[in-house]
């Protein structure tokens, strides 16, 4: 039955119920479709949280912006999404003026610190990328959770007015269309900062662009050095002034004297110059001779250094390229993020300048709403997509990758689950996590 055809007006009670807009078959689909965004906004998002707050390879201080990034979304999800769908599907407004009143202020607020955030993740990427020393050391935990803090008391300070100028009508929930009103709230929740956003990032590939262009020469990381070096003491009657270009004299002197030679090897420490470890000692190379009684020639062994510089080179290039990764993921979800508001923010915008003469059809613009509503479900699928850290922590989360282990070894002989073993799969995980 055609759910129009339902709501006539009943003449005995002397009320008149508003016909719904969608039939029956219209309203099911619309309501599965926004479950769906529903579900997916929920479940993504609180795997991101846990993401981020369990697995070492997320731990960054930086990431907490991505943690409250998703909880705004959540929040879009539970408080917003589905009041927007009952008003959408029944053609008015069901929970009453002082709900209306809230609900308007909580879509702006979340909405608004959704761009806000991704504005301030920008920034303190600039920031990492011009100034890397410097930044990098105030980028504490504390400091990201005191910007996360001011950015939802802007966006407060930006979603409040429409809790004291909703028109209060019981039947509908809109927020002010005044000329003025519609302006000033585009362009502070949505056009400001994202000029904003877009402008750091340009900048910030213009930085990386410079950098790439740089090139530095320095083979393995390291300048080249004697491949080893030894200490030994020499008897000054039997050490013999060699000429520093005779190679071959200079192995035929330390053959000769191998038997008056005390060999030492030594490897020296990253932190403690030579010198300080050999205080009564002189180095000398093969083309000088020490004046004291016993000489000392030393050829250090620099191999150890040179693994411990190779192993911190190493290390600093993985930090770089996950960093690297990681910007242009951010990139990605600040571009969505712009596709799926732009469109509704313009025509909002376009509407309230030209009035009636350009204003879009409603069946478009009710489209362009939802697809910005989109956007709250589509963060932890661009992470999964374009992030391999983010893919082994939503796996590790999800259990696939102990599955297998789980079904060969983890079950008991009746069926049940070994903790232990479920244990030792996830420490396992870990320290597979940890080597990486």
């Amino acid at each position: 039955m055609d759910v129009t055809q339902s709501n006539a007006t009943k003449d005995d009670a002397n009320i008149t119920v508003t016909p719904w807009p969608y039939t029956e078959t219209a309203a099911a689909f619309i309501i599965l479709v926004v479950s769906v965004i529903i579900l997916v906004s929920i479940v993504g998002n609180v795997l991101v949280i846990v993401a981020v707050l369990t697995s070492r390879a997320l731990r960054a201080p930086q990431n907490l912006f991505l943690v409250s990034l998703a909880c705004a979304d959540i929040l879009v999800a539970t408080l917003v999404i589905p009041f927007s769908l009952a008003n959408e599907i029944m053609g008015y407004w069901f929970f009453g003026s002082t709900w209306c009143a809230f609900y308007l202020a909580l879509d702006v607020l979340f909405c608004t610190s959704s761009i806000v955030h991704l504005c301030a993740i920008s920034l303190d990427r600039y920031w990492s990328v011009t100034k890397a020393v410097s930044y990098n050391l105030k980028r504490t935990p504390k400091r990201i959770k005191s910007m996360i803090a001011v950015v939802w008391v802007i966006s407060a300070v930006i979603s409040f007015p429409p809790l004291i100028m909703t028109k209060h009508d019981e039947k509908e929930c809109l927020i002010n269309d005044e000329t003025w009103y519609i302006l000033s709230s585009s362009l502070v929740s949505f056009f400001a900062p994202g000029f904003i956003m877009i402008t750091v990032y340009c900048k910030i590939y213009r930085v990386a662009k410079q950098r790439s262009s740089t090139v530095f020469v320095a083979k393995n990381g390291l300048e080249r050095q004697p491949s080893q070096s030894e200490t030994c003491f020499v008897r000054k009657d039997k050490f013999e002034k060699e000429s520093p270009s005779s190679n071959s004299s200079e192995s035929n002197q330390r053959q000769e004297e191998l038997d008056d030679i005390d060999l030492e090897e030594s490897a020296t420490s990253d932190n403690k110059p030579k010198s300080s470890r050999f205080s009564n000692r002189r180095r000398v190379d093969g083309a000088r001779c020490c004046p004291q009684r016993t000489c000392r020639i030393s050829w250090v062994s620099s191999q150890e250094q040179s693994s411990k510089q190779l192993a911190v080179a190493s290390k600093t290039k993985v930090a770089q390229m996950r960093e690297k990764r990681f910007t242009f993921v951010l990139t990605v979800v600040m571009g969505v993020f712009v596709l799926c508001w732009f469109p509704f923010f313009f025509t909002y915008s376009l509407h309230a300048i030209c009035g009636d003469s350009c204003e879009p059809p409603e069946a478009l613009f009710k489209l362009f709403f939802w697809i910005g509503y989109c956007n709250s479900s589509v963060n932890p699928i661009i992470y999964t997509i374009f992030n391999r850290d983010f893919r082994k922590a939503f796996k590790k989360i999800c259990l696939l990758d102990c599955a297998a282990h789980l079904r060969d070894s983890c079950l008991g002989t009746l069926g049940r689950l070994n903790a232990k073993c479920i244990f030792e799969c996830h420490q396992k995980s870990n320290q597979e996590e940890t080597a990486n």
